[in-house]
């Protein structure tokens, strides 16, 4: 068993240890959110850091959850950083602040710095209607797109063979991209 399962077994089980489990898996996750922060537009303003601190603040907040294991804590970070980003992209695509409007890197003389924010609106609105289809391959959805997790890290936190990761990561392309085709 290794330290993450038993400080989260010991979290479970009401022990003050939850100071200790960060320290265990800040590097992973550290690791996790840069690469999903590397697949971002230039000019991006959430760092890698900041997400992890703010999916930090989210998973200890969460009283009621229980993670059994390591994979388990993992599969619940990876699904509450891509809360965060979806609550971004909402947030920037909002009226009040700006809608469609692209923001403008002074610096650059006015050039303007191509918002992807629409995408990951598109992505999480069709993720959700495959999640009430098939909640396995939206979940290697998750880890793949708005982590940026390789197949093999997938297949051991979802317990599956990396060949099953790569299936349902291409059916899950396909018919996102479809989805996302018709509702446009």
């Amino acid at each position: 068993m290794s330290d993450i399962t038993q400080v989260l077994r010991a979290v479970e089980q009401g022990g003050n240890s939850a100071e200790r489990l960060l320290p265990l898996v800040y590097d992973e996750l550290r690791r996790l959110a840069a690469a999903k922060m590397a697949n971002e537009t230039p000019g991006q303003t959430l760092q890698p850091t900041a997400l992890v601190h703010e999916a930090w603040l989210r998973l200890s907040q969460e009283s009621r959850t229980t993670w059994k294991n390591r994979e388990q804590f993992y599969a619940m970070a990876a699904e509450v950083m891509r809360r965060i980003l979806v609550d971004r992209a909402r947030r920037r695509r909002s009226r009040k602040h700006g809608g469609d409007l692209e923001r403008v890197d002074l610096d650059a003389v006015a050039l303007p710095v191509p918002a992807d924010d629409a995408l990951v609106l598109d992505v999480h609105a069709a993720l959700e209607k495959l999640a009430a289809e098939d909640s396995e391959k939206a979940a290697v959805v998750k880890l793949r797109f708005f982590v940026g997790l390789e197949n093999s890290e997938v297949a051991a936190l979802l317990g599956v063979s990396e060949k099953t990761v790569q299936r349902h990561w291409a059916f899950a392309k396909a018919w996102l991209f479809r989805a996302m085709r018709r509702d446009v």
